[in-house]
């Protein structure tokens, strides 16, 4: 595990005594910038083999589709050209698109998929970043205002030349989304898919819940609490991910939208969501918003829960997981 890499461990022992016929299948590969895995239970080998095999297709081709990186992707097109006209995004995308609008909107702006107007100018590997001066010129870009979607025809169009959009903040969540709802078609019943820190898991594991352990964002060798959960998403974040430190201070790539800089404040955010797409961009929120005002929001919102760690190292429960794990441990 890289340094100060955590995010999500799921703490499992996926190996059971079964009947010999039926067993575990899973894999782990590169794609949308970082790792995916698969793990799902199955009878019958070959099948459950085609289930895996099936979920990484569909993750590559998301890749194909939704990746800033590649320059033949429809999103990369979109970037190009949307300032001059408007641009067929094609039913899939525009959902996705148009539903990060509705989120940047429901988050008042905290998360905001036009960040990518300054986080363009970032290469964490290079360890490079924008100057004052860019930012300045780039921030008034980072508006979700600033792109317009067509029902009827699916396209999209920007209302300011340089604006980007970028859907890392939510195209995990679709992915492993996407990846349950393949298994199913396979006849699984009992599966967890992994992109980054996007997790979905359908069911159990087998007969007892899948432990997920979140661990200290300043330390990949602890653990800071472990959930049990099923049929559930959950999403973490953090600036340890993606992240140089220059003179002290640390670059990470969860941008503040009204500021054009990494957002601060916490170290780490975990959120907990029957959908991972929501729970993917409301963990970004949530970061943006800081703990005070990020506590908040969850709080009002059904079905959702969170964990924050804050720069101090304090950790921080939404009110309905802290009762939970209370009447867990209390048992």
């Amino acid at each position: 595990m890289p340094a100060i890499s955590l995010a999500l461990v799921l703490v499992a022992t996926l190996l059971v005594s079964r009947p010999s016929h039926a067993e575990w299948f899973g894999e782990a590969q590169a794609h949308m910038g970082t790792e995916v895995s698969v793990y799902l239970w199955h009878d019958d080998p070959e099948a459950g083999q085609m289930a895996v095999d099936a979920i990484f297709a569909e993750v590559v081709r998301l890749d194909r589709l939704m990746s800033t990186y590649k320059e033949d992707s429809r999103i990369s097109e979109i970037n190009r050209n949307a300032a001059d006209g408007p641009v067929a995004a094609g039913d899939e995308l525009f959902h996705l698109i148009r539903r990060s609008l509705d989120i940047s909107v429901l988050t008042h702006g905290a998360f905001d998929i036009t960040y990518d107007s300054v986080g363009q100018h970032y290469d964490f590997r290079e360890r490079r970043r924008p100057d004052a001066q860019t930012v300045a010129e780039e921030v008034g870009r980072i508006n979700y205002e600033l792109v317009e979607t067509n029902q009827i025809d699916t396209t999209v169009r920007f209302l300011q030349q340089g604006v980007r959009i970028n859907l890392g903040g939510i195209a995990k969540g679709y992915a492993v989304e996407r990846g349950i709802a393949i298994a199913r078609r396979h006849g699984v019943r009992n599966a967890r898919v992994t992109a980054g820190g996007d997790t979905r898991l359908l069911g159990d594991r087998l007969g007892q819940p899948w432990m997920v352990g979140i661990q200290n964002p300043r330390n990949d060798d602890e653990v800071a609490i472990t959930i049990p959960l099923e049929n559930e998403a959950i999403s973490t974040s953090g600036d340890y991910e993606r992240f140089f430190i220059i003179d002290g201070k640390r670059y990470h790539h969860i941008f503040n939208p009204r500021t054009g800089y990494p957002a601060e404040g916490l170290s780490g955010t975990t959120l907990i969501h029957p959908d991972p797409m929501i729970a993917d961009a409301w963990n970004t929120a949530i970061f943006v918003l800081g703990p005070k005002k990020g506590l908040e929001r969850v709080e009002n919102i059904s079905d959702m829960e969170t964990i924050m760690v804050k720069n101090s190292g304090e950790i921080i429960y939404s009110t309905g997981l802290e009762n939970a794990l209370h009447e867990l441990n209390s048992k």
